[in-house]
């Protein structure tokens, strides 16, 4: 299969494209620099050279393409405004991709995040959330899935809090920079609150299983430990950081506040038992280890 893929050079996107390589697929990566375009190249990957604003270019990627994975979202979360702008730039490519596929049955495997049900874990047939900062994700997600009664094979892959490599990537990650800049591992509320994780690897043959196989309007979860407790996430990056471990207001996490403080675990018993994936890499305290000072 020929695929083209956007956001091919981040954690997730590198991983899922060296993912399609080895398991014998083309693909034509999307690439905003010439940074990008190099990294993509020597992995193997032809390059489009484009911004995801650059609609057309993304419906010319997708139509001569076999299949989609839409990974790419903005740098930017510090402010609340940022995290919007990064959400209605994915929201518009991810319709503009959507509709090159029309009538196609071609797959395209879009992104979101697990959602959180209080007392529980999250399955794949829990909605995704209605309210709360990522809401219009939800939205646009939704949107794509229910493409799948105009012909197209749209799925789409929901990743946990923390999607990791060499000890990097994730909220955890995102702890990890906010300790090196204040010299202390914050983490928001009592810290009993729990997040799923995967490893970005792990993560790329679920992309790869949901673009060869998952029905049209599905949704997956790419979750490989069920909800680590934060303080415990904390207490590895502090240890290896050498830093004091303490609770901080959840507003020092900027928009993310609230979703960092929530107690959100989610299970992938369905996706396991239908796709066949299992997760082999390194749990997310086990890969916190790679974390130096």
């Amino acid at each position: 299969m020929h695929v083209f893929v956007t956001g091919g050079t981040g954690t997730i996107g590198s991983a899922v494209v060296t993912e399609l390589l080895e398991g014998g697929h083309t693909v034509l990566a999307l690439a905003r620099s010439d940074k990008s375009a190099q990294a993509l190249t020597d992995a193997g990957a032809r390059v489009l050279r484009g911004q995801l604003a650059d609609l057309d270019v993304l419906r010319a990627g997708a139509g001569q393409a076999d299949g989609v994975i839409s990974l790419a979202f903005g740098s930017d979360y510090s402010t609340a405004e940022a995290l919007e702008r990064s959400i209605a730039e994915e929201s518009a490519a991810m319709a503009a991709l959507g509709e090159e596929l029309v009538g196609s049955d071609r797959p395209i495997v879009t992104v979101s995040g697990t959602p959180w049900v209080p007392g529980r874990a999250a399955t794949e047939a829990d909605p995704l959330p209605t309210e709360g900062p990522v809401a219009a994700r939800a939205r646009s997600v939704t949107a794509l899935l229910d493409l799948a009664t105009r012909g197209v094979r749209a799925t789409a892959v929901r990743m946990p809090r923390t999607v990791h490599n060499e000890g990097k990537g994730g909220f955890a990650g995102l702890l990890t920079d906010q300790a090196r800049r204040t010299g202390v591992v914050g983490y928001p509320g009592d810290g009993t609150q729990r997040w799923p994780a995967v490893h970005a690897r792990d993560a790329a043959v679920l992309f790869r299983l949901a673009l060869e196989s998952a029905p049209a309007g599905t949704a997956w979860h790419a979750v490989a430990d069920e909800g680590d407790a934060v303080r415990d996430i904390a207490a590895v990056i502090g240890r290896r950081l050498g830093l004091p471990v303490e609770p901080v207001p959840q507003e020092n996490f900027g928009p993310f506040g609230p979703i960092f403080a929530t107690d959100q675990p989610a299970t992938s018993a369905h996706t396991r038992e239908v796709l066949g994936w299992q997760p082999k890499h390194p749990s997310l305290l086990e890969d916190l280890e790679n974390v130096r000072p």
